[in-house]
């Protein structure tokens, strides 16, 4: 029983030593990214009430969330995703601002299903939202942000898909699909199974054009320009070709920001969660079998809490980062400062006022008593281990 005790729970893990250290610097970093453009760091509660989460909220299916009551028998969940408790919190506090609102965040989530294979349960984020700004410009802002966050943090091959959830919808509602078979085109789609989804369209009696549209589903277009000719196509579908029109404008501002060589259209780009409502991005790299960067437009998310107003947002998953860094061989660079000071009884006040004076100079300084007999030689390899820039010693002899 002690020794199961030791360890965690399927889905967590602890993090420790220079990793830790890493993921901490990390995220620094990247937080500094997010100031620069004006993002105010905010803090939300790592649970909160079940129907912030809800299905009317189209966030995580109630059986994945971690479910537990309070005294008064509410039930609460641990967040699955942090984007619905920002809604949340601006409806709250900022329900009279009229003024777009940039806030930033770091958190972990939280997703109880046995189907991960092997991934974390328990992710830490840090991400960025941006309220109150329907235009293509806050489009623009966030991707590049977004980007400039990954080339911050080291990677210099990667690659952001962006879609629109109008493209796909419009097609199905032109298609006339009913719920059953779009959820079967979705499952297809979100398997990368694009034959799948050719037969599957092959099996309709639908109009040449939209099979033409399906058809075009799978396919990676490195700019706007490269997909006009499905933009063509879909002149006659309203809601699709509007939705083909915002990537078009949002090409021209890529180009502007300079990142349009990490930024490829996708048609299929689809997301589990249903508060998306414009575009939706997803980002690659190697090392990584899952997304490290991933969000979208939720203009209707807020009306949900009480507040008409649009939003755009991403978020960093910040594990399947340092996950790619390291397959990658990119290094995190860290700078060990912290001094060893080794005291014996009759030079404890020497060491004390030493390792005083040198952190009120900035330094760091870990005090150690000498005890059970230990050599210099046992202090000088303990150095080694936590990679202390020096060692110290107020001692009598040292031995």
């Amino acid at each position: 029983m002690k020794q199961q005790l030791l360890h965690t729970p399927e889905g967590v893990r602890d993090i420790y030593n220079g990793e830790c250290e890493k993921k901490l610097y990390l995220e620094g970093k990247l937080h500094g990214i997010l100031e620069s453009y004006g993002y105010h760091p905010i803090q939300t509660p790592s649970f909160e009430f079940f129907d912030i989460f809800g299905k009317e909220v189209g966030t995580t299916k109630s059986k994945d969330l971690y479910k537990f009551f309070d005294r008064e028998g509410n039930t609460l969940v641990l967040r699955p995703d942090i984007t619905p408790s920002i809604a949340r919190f601006v409806a709250n506090y900022y329900k009279e601002e009229t003024m777009p609102l940039r806030f930033s965040y770091k958190g972990n989530t939280f997703i109880n299903t046995s189907s991960l294979q092997g991934r974390l349960k328990e992710c830490t984020q840090l991400g960025a939202e941006l309220i109150g700004d329907n235009t293509v410009d806050a489009d623009a802002e966030i991707l590049s942000m977004m980007a400039e966050c990954l080339l911050r943090a080291g990677l210099k091959e990667f690659q952001i898909s962006v879609g629109h959830v109008g493209i796909l919808q419009g097609m199905m509602e032109a298609a006339g699909f009913d719920g059953e078979e779009e959820e079967t085109l979705y499952s297809l789609i979100r398997n990368n199974n694009f034959f799948g989804v050719e037969s599957f369209i092959e099996s309709k009696h639908l109009d040449a054009d939209l099979k033409k549209l399906f058809s075009m589903l799978g396919r990676i277009y490195q700019s706007a320009d490269d997909f006009q000719n499905a933009k063509k196509i879909a002149e006659k579908y309203k809601k699709v070709s509007h939705a083909m029109g915002r990537l078009e404008q949002l090409q021209s501002l890529i180009l502007l920001y300079g990142i349009d060589k990490y930024i490829s259209f996708e048609l299929g780009v689809t997301s589990s969660y249903q508060y998306y409502s414009g575009i939706i991005f997803q980002g690659y790299t190697y090392g990584s079998g899952e997304p490290i960067v991933k969000g979208g437009r939720y203009d209707r998310l807020l009306d949900h809490f009480g507040k008409d107003a649009p939003a755009i947002g991403f978020v960093i998953v910040i594990d399947q980062l340092m996950a790619a860094l390291a397959r990658q061989k990119v290094n995190i660079p860290l700078e060990h400062k912290t001094q060893l000071v080794v005291y014996d009884a009759a030079h404890r006040e020497d060491a004390v006022v030493y390792a005083r004076k040198q952190r009120a100079a900035g330094c760091y300084v870990e005090l150690v008593c000498q005890s059970g007999g230990k050599t210099a030689a046992d202090y000088e390899s303990y150095a080694a281990r936590i990679q202390a820039a020096r060692i110290q010693f107020f001692i009598s002899k040292a031995e």
